[in-house]
């Protein structure tokens, strides 16, 4: 009970929030929660079947691209571009899981680096130029919200990125306790047990991939759409990472440290900002260092720990 009324409890303050915050900061607030669908992706293909990526920015780019392919070459309403970037990275996510993930999970981890390598050449590539831009991208139109809403184009994306992102949660609460959910599981804890109850272990993890991807596609369908521009130095290995640290400072293991992964990315720059642009990396490695060490379940994990601890003493 107590934790349905947190959640009724945030999901309207969530929605509040634009309408208490300038647009600029709405703005900010959206692309967290744009950062938070990606990590949630992440949080299904590593913390529930234990895979790791270092190419996920590929389906980000891939995503930003669909908006900008339907925008400026089909003519198309940009609207279009959310459900093609979910389904065309999951095929490609999927297609790409099914052939690495039978093999080990540190050549997958490399065959991703290679993903996140060559993809942002391959944008380059001048037989591509007239679908992806070239090195210069593409420009997008700024869309704004319908005439019926009364909203301004901010709060218009704010609540959309946010009703993207909470049906995201929903989407993955559900298969994390579906049977799909506990085949994952048993994939990442022992694989070979897995097998021998009759789980299709690449299957599965392609399946997680497939997923993961489309979760981050749609992020970057948003992004390209709140930007209003895509451009290959946009999609690099360090966008990669950035999930990466996301996830583990939230929490890979629990839905919500998405959220909490997504606020740090977009906020954190600021403070390391104030101390020095020098200071920003150190900062991150150091902070990653200590989430890994005093917070291996990340700030998710500190908080539910602290609340039993906290329970044990008053009981």
């Amino acid at each position: 009970m107590a934790r349905r009324m947190a959640w009724t409890c945030a999901v309207v303050a969530g929605i509040a929030l634009p309408f208490l915050l300038a647009d600029y900061i709405t703005f900010r607030f959206t692309l967290a929660l744009i950062w938070s669908i990606a990590i949630l992706g992440m949080v299904i293909l590593s913390g529930v079947s234990g895979q790791i990526s270092v190419g996920h920015s590929t389906f980000y780019g891939i995503g930003g691209y669909s908006a900008a392919i339907i925008l400026n070459e089909a003519g198309q309403s940009v609207y279009w571009a959310l459900p093609a970037a979910i389904v065309v990275c999951f095929a490609v996510g999927y297609a790409f899981g099914r052939g690495t993930t039978r093999f080990s999970l540190w050549y997958l981890a490399l065959a991703t680096y290679g993903l996140a390598v060559a993809f942002p050449q391959l944008l380059r590539w001048d037989r591509l130029e007239r679908f992806t831009g070239g090195v210069q991208g593409f420009n997008l139109d700024l869309q704004g919200a319908p005439g019926w809403s009364g909203l301004s184009a901010d709060r218009w994306w704010y609540l959309l990125a946010l009703a993207c992102l909470l049906a995201g949660m929903r989407v993955a609460q559900n298969l994390i306790h579906s049977r799909t959910g506990r085949a994952l599981k048993a994939a990442r804890d022992n694989e070979l047990s897995a097998a021998a109850q009759g789980i299709n272990v690449p299957h599965y993890r392609a399946l997680a991939f497939g997923i993961s991807a489309a979760y981050v596609g749609l992020a970057g369908c948003l992004a390209a759409i709140q930007l209003n521009f895509v451009a290959p130095g946009s999609y690099t290995f360090w966008l990669s990472m950035q999930f990466l640290i996301g996830l583990v400072i939230g929490g890979m293991h629990a839905v919500p440290g998405a959220v909490i992964g997504g606020l740090f990315l977009q906020f954190f720059p600021d403070i390391t900002a104030s101390l020095g642009k020098s200071l920003s990396l150190p900062l991150f490695g150091v902070l990653l260092v200590l989430a890994i060490v005093a917070m291996p379940n990340g700030l998710v994990g500190l908080v539910v720990r602290l609340m039993q601890l906290l329970k044990r003493r008053t009981t």
